[in-house]
């Protein structure tokens, strides 16, 4: 099980177990909101305390509403839109993972997509090759 919390500690998020890899993306949404995401079943994660959200305005159909602490404003996770659930399911919940100490994350893998050039179909590039915590 992963557990972490956000920089004040009033908002604390456990997961079953760690995630398959992470995302280290580029994109302006992910690079701003300092967040490095694992991504997990939403019945996988468990959030205690209050959030606030925000969700992109710059983009037709968002897909993701970001969670942060409604006191620190550490980015906390994602969750799929209801637009988003609607198409695909309510299959995803991201986690900001760069909120756990790397040590906790011995092992898992981090990916570094170029969402910041990223069309929106095909494959997603990639900046560079991944590295093992």
């Amino acid at each position: 099980m992963t557990s972490i919390t956000c920089l004040c500690g009033q908002v604390r998020i456990e997961t079953a177990r760690l995630p398959d890899y992470l995302n280290d993306c580029n994109c302006a949404l992910c690079r701003k909101s300092g967040a490095r995401w694992g991504y997990f079943a939403p019945a996988d994660v468990t959030v205690e305390g209050v959030t606030a959200t925000f969700v992109r305005a710059d983009k037709e159909y968002p897909s993701a509403e970001l969670h942060f602490c409604a006191a620190c404003g550490s980015t906390t996770h994602f969750r799929l839109t209801p637009a988003a659930q609607e198409k695909h399911g309510d299959v995803v919940t991201g986690v900001n993972l760069r909120l756990a100490e790397d040590g906790d994350l011995a092992g898992v893998e981090v990916r570094f997509p170029d969402g910041a050039h990223y069309a929106g179909e095909g494959e997603v590039p990639y900046l560079r090759g991944p590295v093992t915590l």
